[in-house]
């Protein structure tokens, strides 16, 4: 079994910026992709990025520019940096992974609010 746990989520007011990070239970070389997925109160669950074993990444439309996604293999983590952040950034921000020759686990989840 994986853990994911998910840290650095808050409360800022637009413009502001926040870490999140994602610690896992095992090397960080065991995942192929990792993501950060978010949901807003009454909307899906969306992808906000993604990060390949090897760095490769990519993001949604709505954070380009804002957002940066990075992985360290080494240290078991996966951060998210957040700039600019908006009121519609407000959600619950949530770690993914998928283990190689297993399965896709999911974090329990960080609260990101954004005030106007």
């Amino acid at each position: 079994q994986v853990q994911l746990v998910e840290s650095g989520g808050g409360l800022v007011q637009a413009g502001g910026s926040l870490r999140l990070s994602c610690t896992a239970s095992r090397s960080l070389f065991s995942f192929n992709r990792m993501a950060w997925y978010r949901q807003a109160p009454g909307k899906q669950r969306e992808l906000v990025a993604d990060i390949s074993r090897g760095g490769s990444a990519n993001y949604a439309d709505s954070v380009k520019g804002r957002f940066t996604i990075s992985r360290d293999n080494d240290k078991n983590t996966m951060q998210l940096q957040m700039n600019s952040l908006k009121p519609e950034d407000t959600a619950v921000y949530y770690c993914n992974g998928d283990v190689i020759l297993d399965r896709n686990y999911w974090g329990q989840g960080t609260q990101v609010t954004v005030s106007s």
